[in-house]
């Protein structure tokens, strides 16, 4: 269905300063996985992204979402490291690269 916003392109916003300080802070290797990831990612529409298993999308509770956003989510960017974004309209703004698995979550 044309009309379904999951079924749009996933659009990313990469200008938060945290998460462009957290990339360009990650050695090249890191980088250039990051960077694979971001690919793919606009390759998918929304609701393949929800159910990539590679990509694991999964909603924060423990993180109090942007002003106008539902909620918080993390996702895998690299095999070792996860992301948070969330979702406004077909955008996907990502917020940070965490170190580990539990600062991704608002934990450490």
């Amino acid at each position: 269905m044309a009309d379904d916003p999951n079924e749009r392109k996933v659009q990313l916003d990469l200008n938060n300063e945290v998460f462009q300080e957290n990339r360009l802070g990650l050695d090249k290797q890191k980088r250039n996985r990051v960077t694979d990831s971001l690919k793919k990612l606009r390759q998918l529409t929304w609701n393949q992204g929800y159910r990539d298993p590679g990509l694991k999308w999964e909603k924060v509770t423990s993180i109090v979402p942007p002003r106008g956003a539902d909620a918080v989510y993390t996702l895998r960017i690299t095999q070792s490291r996860r992301a948070t974004a969330y979702r406004e309209g077909n955008f996907m703004r990502f917020l940070t690269i965490a170190q580990d698995h539990d600062a991704a979550y608002g934990r450490k």
